[in-house]
């Protein structure tokens, strides 16, 4: 089992520190959280929530992502990065393949593009983009930013985006996998086409039965491999916990040592010195990852 530390809201001073502490006691990979702004009117439903308001404070720190993974790739050797999740339909996919190929070039190919289609309709206002066919707009993006990838001149004259032959550069030199997130039927069925899901964290039941419909759709579409299923479960993660999850097809478990599952202590950890998040790092390869992963 594979184990990704999600990084949202963590002070941005110290998260070089906490990749480098992740590279060092064996985690696999490193999430990376996105959103540009946050309005002070805001109308928009978060999803993950009951109440439909974000668990953040507008104040929280939203790092650009690229910027965030090329820096964190650069103090680390072996740990992977990805999005969870990247709002990309809010953005120019020529603007996504040129930060994604720059970072997996500088990283030796150590990143993943995690793409969800985003529900925050002030965003896309703002930065100019269309909110209602966001979902139609990501798949074709999709099919742009492989083409690209591949390097040599492409074009490309579709839908929604249309251009004749040009080329980009640098160009990785392995595929970046493309990992979807969300969990509503829409975003499963694309997940089920792509390179794998990015979940939420769920109650073991409740994660079994998403990882059972994405294997079902996954089946359907082909069964691409490999395909990777990430996703966060509210319980210990235990050897036979794991077990269970990887004999369904989960590859990858979230994570957050400094985290305790309390709201007003998880807005706390938030807080906590470098020092503090280094052990708890510590503490859960020693304790959870070396005997469940």
């Amino acid at each position: 089992m594979q184990f990704w530390a999600a990084v949202a809201w963590v002070d941005p001073s110290q998260l070089l520190d906490v990749a480098r502490a992740c590279d060092e006691h064996g985690y696999h990979g490193i999430l990376v959280s996105d959103h540009v702004f946050y309005p002070q009117k805001l109308t928009s439903a978060y999803p993950y929530s009951p109440t439909g308001a974000p668990l953040w404070p507008s104040s929280a720190p939203w790092p650009d992502p690229w910027v965030l993974i090329g820096a964190m790739a650069a103090v680390t050797e072996r740990l992977r990065f990805s999005t969870n999740i990247y709002i990309a339909p809010a953005r120019h996919p020529m603007v996504i393949a040129k930060a994604v190929a720059t970072a997996a070039v500088l990283s030796h190919d150590r990143v993943a593009l995690g793409v969800g289609a985003g529900w925050m309709k002030e965003e896309f206002d703002l930065l100019g983009t269309e909110f209602t066919n966001r979902g139609r707009r990501l798949d074709e993006m999709v099919e742009v930013l492989r083409a690209l990838w591949r390097g040599g001149m492409v074009e490309h004259h579709g839908a929604y985006y249309d251009f004749d032959p040009l080329e980009i550069s640098p160009v990785p030199d392995k595929p970046v996998p493309i990992f979807a997130g969300g969990h509503s039927d829409a975003a499963l069925r694309r997940a089920a086409r792509l390179d794998g899901w990015i979940g939420n964290s769920y109650p073991v039941d409740e994660a079994f039965a998403y990882v059972e419909r994405l294997q079902e759709l996954h089946a359907r579409a082909g069964g691409n491999e490999p395909f990777d299923i990430i996703l966060g479960v509210m319980a210990l993660p235990d050897a036979t916990l794991c077990r269970r999850l990887e004999d369904a097809g989960v590859t990858g478990l979230i994570c957050a040592p400094w985290m305790t599952g309390k709201p007003d202590a998880d807005a706390a950890s938030r807080l906590q010195s470098i020092d503090a998040k280094r052990d708890a790092i510590a503490r859960f390869a020693e304790h959870v990852i070396a005997k469940a992963g």
